[in-house]
């Protein structure tokens, strides 16, 4: 099963930017689809954004213009830049391999003045 290490989070203010970063332990985002949840305190986890073995990508609607998901194959790497972040984007950012059922630990994002 592959690993998963976020990184990236931290406090920014609102309106401000950050990109967290998703290492794998294999070379599998060539050949599997992964994904960003996140969590917020008190609420369930929430798909963010995903990204398909060929490249397309699909977000949900309270992101969609603010974030981008990419991928670097060669890296094992996938990526989350957020920006124009709100309050409401606090939470922790969890990467995934829905096929293999794989987690990282998270990474906190706490957007706040």
């Amino acid at each position: 099963q592959v690993q998963l290490v976020e990184s990236g989070g931290g406090l920014v203010q609102p309106g401000g930017s950050l990109t967290l970063s998703c290492a794998a332990s294999s070379s599998i985002f060539s050949q599997v689809a992964a994904a960003w949840y996140r969590q917020a305190p008190g609420k369930e986890r929430e798909l963010v954004a995903q990204i398909f073995s060929g490249g397309t990508t699909k977000y949900i609607n309270s992101v969609k213009g603010r974030f981008t998901i990419s991928k670097n194959n060669a890296k094992n790497v996938v990526y989350l830049e957020m920006s124009s972040l709100k309050p409401e984007d606090t939470a922790v950012y969890y990467c995934t391999v829905p096929s293999q059922d794989s987690w990282g630990h998270g990474t906190q994002v706490t957007v706040s003045s």
